[in-house]
């Protein structure tokens, strides 16, 4: 899945936060969200749904189907 990887660090970045933060908000540990980051790790449905509700974009565009929002949407 690298395309979940490459968009949830862009997503991170736009939104200028660190892995450490994200991982907390999201009830996890720092490794564990940076292995979905560095595509060493698949999340599973649960955690998909909670990373795309967390970043505020569809499954779709998390995954890649979709394009990711413009980054001045977000600021």
């Amino acid at each position: 899945m690298e395309n979940l990887s490459r968009n949830l660090f862009a997503l991170r970045k736009q939104r200028k936060l660190s892995r450490e933060a994200v991982a907390r908000a999201l009830e996890m540990s720092a490794m564990t969200y940076q292995r979905y980051e560095k595509n060493l790790r698949d999340p599973t449905a649960p955690v998909l749904v909670k990373l795309a509700e967390f970043y505020g974009v569809t499954l779709d565009q998390l995954v890649g189907l979709v394009p990711l929002p413009l980054e001045e949407e977000h600021q």
